[in-house]
This record gives structure tokens, C-alpha cells and sequence, in this order.
């Protein structure tokens, strides 16, 4: 085996899937990028939907391939996600089935909020989802309950246990995308 594989940084990216107005997502979504980019095995970037319009009837077009291509040159991603009516946003799944292949066999975790199950349902469905497309998502997750509470100004948390949380997530991820990447040097995923 190559003695190089595995040993650059993981590139991650950070969906941010609500585009509501006045949403929170943004500032969960900034902590989160900024507790990944303080450890060196990440390369970090962050999708916002809110910014990345893409065709609901999965028509494709220029916004769609370069949404592909991103994905596609990630290694792991996490979702940031709100919680609507027990489910999670409809942009988040137009952006799951615009692309096809480029998802499989990268890991995902999940960053959700809300009131007072904090986003949990929506995640429990979109592992079910992300399954489908081949990805892989690991076992820790965070999850802020009351989150108009859970930040200061700064946008700063002193959640213990999602910071905690956060820290294992990251552990899993970068063990599953080191561990893909080395797979993938070796022979071709059969999906």
C-alpha cells in the first residue's frame, strides 16, 4: 500500500440545510466549522442551501454540476440541520437526490436543533436516506435543544455535551474517510 494514502488532511464539508429566513443554521453552522478547523486533519468548507439553488423537479443545470463536483471532491461531510414538523428541510432532500454517485461511501454526521428535541427526528430520518445513497453515517451526533438558548452572542456555546459530542464526531469521521480513502486506493467500491 501506498505510504502516502491517508496522511492529508480529510476534506469535510458542512451542509447548512435550512434556507428559511431568519434562521439559526448559520451560527450552528459556524461553531461547528470552527471546532473542525482547530484540528489539523480537516480541510473545512461549508455548504449553505441557502446559497446553492438548486432544482427542485432534479432538472439539473450549472448550479447542480458544480453542487456534484463539490461532493464529489469531498471526503466526509456533516449536515447541519433543523428540524421541521418532525422531518428535516426539503432543500436538504432535493440536495441528497440531486446527486448520485459522488455521495457513496463517504461518511456524514449530523449537527441538528431545535425546541425541545433538538433536531433529533429529523435525524433519525435522514440516516435512513443517506443510507440509500451509499453513505455512511456515523454513530455520534449533536444536537442543541432550545437553540435560540444555546448560543451567546458571540456565537459561542458552553454546551458541554455537544461539545464533547462534537469531538467523537469528528473522531468517527476522520476514521471512516481515512479509512475509505484507503479502500478506494485499492479497489473500486461495488455499489
Amino acid at each position: 500500500m501506498d505510504p502516502q494514502i491517508g496522511t492529508g488532511p480529510v476534506r469535510l464539508e458542512i451542509v447548512v440545510a435550512s434556507v428559511r429566513a431568519g434562521r439559526v443554521a448559520p451560527v450552528v453552522a459556524h461553531w461547528f466549522a470552527e471546532t473542525a478547523r482547530r484540528r489539523a486533519e480537516f480541510d473545512v468548507g461549508i455548504i449553505d442551501l441557502a446559497d446553492t439553488p438548486l432544482p427542485q423537479d432534479l432538472s439539473g443545470g450549472p448550479e447542480a454540476d458544480a453542487f456534484t463536483r463539490r461532493v464529489g471532491a469531498a471526503e466526509a461531510f456533516v449536515v447541519v440541520t433543523s428540524e421541521y414538523n418532525h422531518g428535516y428541510p426539503a432543500a436538504l432532500k432535493t440536495a441528497i437526490d440531486t446527486v448520485k454517485h459522488e455521495w457513496r461511501t463517504k461518511p456524514i454526521g449530523f449537527v441538528s436543533y431545535g425546541g425541545l428535541s433538538g433536531g433529533l427526528r429529523a435525524v433519525e430520518q435522514l440516516r435512513q436516506v443517506v443510507v440509500e445513497v451509499h453513505m455512511v453515517p456515523v454513530r455520534e451526533s449533536v444536537s442543541f435543544h432550545r437553540v435560540k438558548h444555546a448560543f451567546a452572542q458571540d456565537g459561542t456555546t458552553t454546551d458541554g455535551a455537544a461539545i464533547d459530542a462534537a469531538e467523537r464526531m469528528l473522531d468517527q469521521i476522520d476514521w471512516w474517510a481515512r479509512t475509505v480513502r484507503e479502500g478506494r486506493a485499492r479497489t473500486e467500491y461495488p455499489g
